[in-house]
């Protein structure tokens, strides 16, 4: 099953596991530390974030590591750099706007 990326991200946990992975792979254990919770629970938060290819696996000796795929988290920047413009344009506006109310209130 194929799970929707930004459902697996909409959790805290799955993105403070993104986080975490960011820096380096890490096992099922090691993330399991991180958080107040058993590894169980660990574990299927990175099923769901392997499903929908936010992560992959490598095994390393009897370990498996899990790791960041950055491809996946580039597809994810493209939808959201749509938005990120436009966001920067209504902050540039909001910026002339208070720019020329300080100006005005200047000159009174």
């Amino acid at each position: 099953m194929r799970r929707d990326v930004f459902q697996a991200i909409a959790d805290p946990t799955r993105r403070a596991i993104i986080s975490l992975i960011a820096l380096h792979a890490m096992t099922p254990n090691a993330l399991a530390e991180h958080f107040d919770t058993s590894r169980q629970a660990v574990s299927k938060h990175l099923r769901i974030l392997t499903e929908c290819q936010l992560v992959k696996q490598e095994v390393q000796g009897r370990e498996i590591y899990y790791q960041l795929e950055l491809s996946k988290m580039k597809e994810i920047d493209k939808w959201l750099e749509q938005f990120r413009k436009i966001w920067e344009q209504r902050f540039s506006e909001l910026d002339n706007v208070l720019l020329t109310l300080k100006n005005k209130e200047n000159e009174s």
